[in-house]
């Protein structure tokens, strides 16, 4: 059994814990008590980025091919939610291993965001079955670390152990944040998987309530971080807030990494919740507004570039070509060659006649295995 409280609140407690010298923080169950004020800042807020969201959902509904648009977004994120965690790999690495499974870009640690874009999918997927559970966060976090430097953390498992965050090497005395042993996080899983159901509030605040209580039960040996901000964008779907994957906060805490680490403190220390909510809230807001804008402009780029394509007289072909690169902006004559259904002569002719455009650029100065790349697309997500 757990030692004496050394500090109560709001938020949990922390424990002593018996078997060491180190306090685990022991959460209270959602929602909050008392309950979050929701005064005229939060308020505020709460409206505007509600606003960002409606706009980013009509936003894209005038895109065609708005799969397309997702896909790049889901790469994206991939790329800077593991870069959060200290992966170096760019999107242009995850591109070309895309193009050429053979290749490993300019990292090895690429296979990292391969493996989130899969776990990504496979959530996206599995909620038109199943509901947001433990079971599904399990599922998604089995493809995180599939494979790799995590593939020893017990994919797919609960941790049985306990975990910390703290500088690299140091102990539990030295952490800076321990969550709570794995008989107190069972119970702490088992009320959130509870709370995930409830809709008692506006749907962002409960979103937001649910990452905070994620990240403090951090329940897995590894990847934590990375299944705590997809569950974001899973939750904005199952609660209906967005019909698509279109938005992820990843960005947003990378710039504001040090506030977001002392938000999360400040709840668990002196149960502020309403600071927290009140950055949350912010990041969706200005997160939904920058996806609107890239929104726009890839509708546009896609006009001025049909027009061109259509002027250059490239044919049906053509078109069919452009929309693919908006899935794939990095190709080859190979894979043009699969993506409009031509030979590879015509493709070769077709991939010319866009780089006579200036549409796609070569990126190799090959004569033989040469790569193209859609600069202006790439550009909106780099």
């Amino acid at each position: 059994m757990p030692g004496g409280d050394q500090s109560s609140g709001r938020a949990g407690r922390f424990v002593t814990q018996p078997k060491g010298d180190y306090r685990a923080f022991l959460p209270a169950p959602l929602p909050p008590e008392p309950p979050v004020k929701l005064g005229e800042g939060l308020v505020r807020a709460l409206s505007e980025a509600q606003i960002e969201l409606g706009r980013l959902d009509g936003a894209v509904k005038t895109i065609p091919d708005p799969d397309f648009f997702i896909s790049m977004y889901v790469r994206r994120e991939a790329v800077l939610s593991s870069q959060i965690e200290g992966t170096q790999s760019t999107l242009e690495d995850l591109l070309e291993v895309e193009l050429d499974s053979g290749r490993q870009g300019a990292r090895s640690d690429v296979g990292e965001i391969v493996n989130y874009v899969r776990a990504t999918n496979h959530g996206l997927a599995r909620l038109d079955d199943l509901p947001l559970s433990l079971r599904l966060i399990r599922e998604i976090h089995a493809e995180l670390l599939r494979d790799g430097r995590g593939a020893q953390k017990t994919p797919g498992e609960f941790r049985r152990s306990q975990n910390w965050i703290g500088p690299g090497g140091a102990g539990l005395g030295a952490a800076a944040f321990v969550p709570p042993p794995p008989d107190e996080m069972k119970d702490a899983l088992g009320d959130l998987e509870r709370f995930l159901h409830t809709a008692e509030r506006p749907a962002l605040v409960d979103i937001g309530l649910i990452h905070a209580q994620f990240e403090t039960i951090h329940p897995f040996l590894d990847g934590n971080g990375r299944v705590g901000r997809l569950l974001i964008t899973l939750l904005l779907i199952h609660r209906g807030v967005l019909r698509g994957p279109l938005l992820y906060l990843s960005l947003y805490l990378k710039q504001n990494r040090s506030e977001y680490y002392e938000r999360l403190t400040a709840i668990r220390e002196r149960g502020d919740w309403e600071g927290w909510l009140l950055f949350f809230l912010t990041g969706i807001a200005e997160t939904a507004r920058e996806a609107t804008g890239k929104a726009e402009s890839i509708f546009d780029l896609r006009e001025r570039h049909r027009q061109e394509v259509i002027k250059g007289r490239a044919g049906p072909k053509g078109l069919e070509l452009l929309s693919g690169l908006y899935q794939q902006p990095l190709i080859n004559v190979n894979r043009a060659s699969s993506m409009v259904g031509v030979t590879y002569e015509t493709a070769n002719r077709l991939v010319g006649h866009f780089e006579d455009l200036g549409i796609l650029r070569e990126v190799t100065g090959l004569k033989r295995r040469r790569v193209f790349r859609y600069d202006p697309y790439l550009a909106l997500f780099e």
